[in-house]
């Protein structure tokens, strides 16, 4: 990461997210250049990262050498911000097909714990920006169609393609009513689906630092209400940057919680980001998730869940990815109700839920906190019928 001089000394201080090429950046680029021949390196891709007030440079380094020496060689250089490995990222979850064309929205936990379709009488996260940070969307999935202000590739030069994380994920925020699939959670949010992972042939996700951080900073820069991170890998000085920078902009940022690490991660791990964990199949919540994080995660839907899958299919779905994506949805509603509410407000606005089953928020609870006479239906468990 090199520095950007300050704004007022910089020819381009009006910079809006655009990419100028202008004399400052290209000194940069030539100065990255330099190093990347005086280390032996090869200079791959560069990004600007305003929000931070840094140039982003990816390097490749000799089978010979070691990124912990080439970092700490990188790192004396003044005009060098920091120097850091690109990490690896994963999307959280697996998928079993579904066949398509059913009526899916009653068997959707949004619809049996959380009631989804009647608190759309009230709100419906109506133009919310919703920036869905994943693997590539299929916008034109019948339950995605119009859905997407931006489908933006982020990974490679090529079309966004349709792949099976990301549009699971977007069709549990947002997908539309009326198509013979699911409800989203916010149905008249507006997604922005920002590729930063792609599908492996395994079926796996996969991101890694630089990808995602181009895809947050074009999400600061762009409006966005609510980023969505069903996702988990190690700690990582760019992104939590980035993350900061989202907080403190009022953005709400979902995570993602990986059961298998209980250790320091990103996103769920960095303070202010919601984490959220999915609730056991038997409805509990596993309160171990959450013991390392510094602020207990929610727990919310996450198994055996309907949603949109490429190619107009539908697919059921299981894992905290997905149990974050209810949350951002969540976010959304709240948003519409309640504007520029602040992460941590948005926070304490979810209410607890009276059942397991729903995890650990309260959907008629938190809307009727800021809705006058908001009734929802009872959870099917309150009311005598089996779960």
């Amino acid at each position: 990461m090199l520095r950007l001089p300050a704004a007022h000394y910089r020819p381009d201080a009006s910079y809006g997210g655009r990419y100028l090429d202008d004399s400052g950046r290209s000194a940069r680029h030539r100065r990255a250049e330099q190093l990347a021949q005086q280390h032996g390196l090869a200079l791959l891709d560069d990004w600007p990262m305003p929000v931070l007030g840094i140039d982003c440079y990816v390097m490749r380094y000799p089978a010979h050498e070691s990124a912990e020496h080439m970092i700490a060689v990188l790192t004396q250089d003044p005009q060098v911000a920091w120097a850091q490995p690109v990490a690896s990222f994963s999307g959280l979850g697996q998928a079993d097909t579904a066949p398509a064309g059913d009526a899916l929205y009653p068997v959707q936990p949004a619809a049996r714990y959380w009631h989804v379709a009647e608190l759309h009488r009230y709100t419906t996260g109506r133009n919310i920006k919703v920036a869905v940070v994943d693997s590539g969307i299929d916008a034109s999935h019948p339950d995605l169609l119009g859905q997407l202000d931006v489908n933006s590739n982020f990974v490679d030069a090529g079309p966004t393609p349709a792949e099976n994380h990301g549009t699971a994920v977007a069709g549990i925020i947002a997908a539309k009513a009326g198509n013979g699939g699911i409800l989203g959670v916010a149905p008249q949010a507006r997604l922005m689906g920002l590729r930063a992972c792609w599908q492996l042939p395994d079926q796996a996700t996969r991101c890694n630092s630089f990808t995602l951080a181009k895809a947050i900073n074009y999400a600061i820069l762009n409006g966005a209400r609510v980023i969505n991170l069903s996702l988990s890998g190690p700690p990582d000085r760019l992104l939590d940057r980035l993350l900061d920078a989202a907080l403190e902009r009022g953005i709400g940022v979902v995570g993602a919680v990986d059961p298998q690490n209980a250790g320091p991660a990103f996103p769920a791990g960095h303070r202010g980001v919601l984490a959220v964990a999915s609730q056991t199949r038997n409805g509990s919540s596993n309160r171990a998730v959450g013991q390392t994080r510094p602020e207990p995660p929610l727990f919310a839907p996450g198994n055996d869940i309907p949603t949109s899958a490429p190619g107009g299919r539908w697919t059921f779905v299981n894992g905290s990815s997905y149990a974050a994506a209810h949350v951002s949805g969540m976010l959304a509603l709240l948003d519409e109700l309640q504007p520029d509410t602040s992460p941590a407000q948005l926070r304490q606005l979810l209410q607890p839920a009276p059942t397991l089953n729903a995890g650990n928020i309260d959907a008629c609870a938190t809307i009727s906190r800021l809705v006058r006479h908001c009734q929802c239906t009872l959870p099917l468990s309150q009311s005598g019928a089996a779960p």
